[in-house]
């Protein structure tokens, strides 16, 4: 069985993904609403996992698991404004048997600023929402290294 690499390696893997602040995640000012930095926050686990080959659908199609948000926390430290170019960083940041936690940094791209940055807990959980242990093969592919550069949002 292949070994996933040591941890401080894991933890110091960060996945980058672009995306283009639209006018509908933006308030009347013209900047972004608070909400919309966890969606971006999804946006970069998803494309974590599509870098290193899997996609949650997977998960829950193939092994009826689900990774479930249990806890989100984000602190906003600039605006990003409508037609931002941002970076999502993410990045694993503790990843046990039945839970997995994403670290993320919001970078607006024009002159390099963390703009938000925050962490995402998750359970794993079958469909009826009782906690599982996450599959191996996946545990594995979170704690490998990317496959290929993943596709940016716009």
């Amino acid at each position: 069985m292949t070994q996933p690499p040591a941890a401080d390696a894991l933890f110091d893997d960060w996945h980058e993904t672009t995306i283009r602040v639209r006018y509908a995640e933006t308030d009347r000012m013209g900047v972004v609403y608070h909400a919309n930095y966890l969606v971006w926050f999804e946006i970069g686990r998803t494309e974590f996992c599509r870098a290193r080959g899997f996609a949650y659908k997977d998960m829950e199609e193939n092994e009826h698991a689900f990774l479930v948000v249990a806890e989100s926390y984000c602190r906003y430290k600039a605006p990003a404004q409508y037609d931002d170019e941002l970076i999502i960083r993410t990045h694993i940041t503790e990843l046990r048997r039945r839970s997995v936690r994403f670290g993320y940094e919001v970078i607006r791209a024009a002159d390099g600023l963390i703009i938000a940055e925050g962490e995402t807990g998750h359970v794993v959980t079958d469909p009826t929402g009782r906690v599982i242990s996450m599959p191996e093969s996946y545990r594995l592919a979170l704690s490998s290294p990317p496959l290929a550069a993943g596709p940016t949002q716009d």
